[in-house]
């Protein structure tokens, strides 16, 4: 019997703390109330962890047989990625540093 299922998705678009924000909320949460929780958030990551959320039960319902019902959210990983920097003309000569971040974020599952 296989203990955990897991998915990585590796350079998001976004920064990790807004990231880290959305996947506390579906941490420990069954797959149909993860589900509903980021149906209803209006934030743009929401939409991402969704589609990892469900690329990995189907990877569980294809692969090893479980029934997307049973199956819990035991473990939601956000890390940091790389950071783009960039350079952002200024008044007088000067120049800001942007730094665009990019974000892995991994969710594991588990039967019950």
């Amino acid at each position: 019997m296989i203990s955990e299922i897991s998915i990585t998705a590796k350079y998001l678009r976004i920064s990790p703390s807004k990231v880290q924000k959305v996947a506390s909320l579906i941490q420990g949460k069954s797959y149909k109330d993860a589900v509903q929780t980021l149906e209803s958030l209006p934030s743009k990551i929401s939409y991402k962890v969704w589609k990892v959320l469900k690329e990995v039960i189907a990877n569980a319902k294809h692969n090893y047989f479980l029934d997307k019902e049973n199956l819990i959210i035991s473990k939601v990983y956000v890390n940091r990625g790389p950071i783009l920097k960039r350079i952002q003309a200024r008044a007088k000569g000067k120049a800001y540093r942007i730094e665009k971040k990019f974000s892995h974020l991994t969710i594991s599952v588990k039967s019950v």
